[in-house]
């Protein structure tokens, strides 16, 4: 089993190429984002708390997304492993993914950071923008704060997984196939 972290700032294309590789590898692909809009959509006790605190614009606590995880790993027991998109984004997140692994009797393979240079990011989400309809890629000021609040908050979890010897850099500058190869050669090695 192979469970892999997909790592990267906003725009290094995370969610694209983790589709990739889970659907080579046959991982099952866990978005938080996707998460959060089906425990929410089908009105599940998770997503009704998660509404909760939505709706009084706090940040869903990180225990309720872990339960969320939780659920969502063991319906799935059938899969060869998973690849996260999108989580941890915490030191405390990862501390407590560790904790559910380990409690499911999962082991964490690698955390594979995607590396794409600033100015590249900033190009790729206001193309993004043009499509997706998404107000913070669209604005050239918000998308720079984005990317600051990543190496603020998210780069100290690739430190993390570091010094247990479990994070993995790879090029993120190229096409969509060339990164995807060079993911692909450092999952095999996993």
């Amino acid at each position: 089993m192979a469970n892999i972290i997909l790592f990267g700032p906003p725009g290094s294309g995370k969610g694209t190429q983790a589709k990739k590789l889970a659907e080579k590898f046959e991982l099952m692909h866990i978005s938080t984002g996707d998460m959060f809009r089906y425990e929410l959509k089908n009105e599940t006790p998770l997503g009704k708390r998660a509404k909760e605190y939505m709706n009084q614009g706090q940040l869903v606590p990180d225990e309720l997304t872990i339960e969320m995880l939780k659920n969502k790993v063991k319906s799935n027991q059938d899969v060869k492993g998973i690849i996260l998109d999108g989580f941890p984004r915490t030191v405390p997140q990862a501390e407590a993914l560790d904790t559910l692994m380990n409690n499911l009797n999962m082991k964490l393979e690698g955390l594979i950071a995607l590396r794409v240079e600033k100015e590249e990011i900033v190009k790729r989400l206001l193309e993004r923008g043009k499509t997706s309809g998404r107000k913070d890629d669209q604005n050239e000021e918000v998308i720079r704060d984005r990317i600051q609040v990543y190496l603020d908050e998210t780069q100290p979890v690739f430190e993390f997984y570091d010094n247990k010897s479990l994070a993995y850099t790879v090029n993120g500058m190229g096409n969509i196939d060339e990164i995807f190869e060079r993911l692909s050669a450092v999952v095999e090695e996993l």
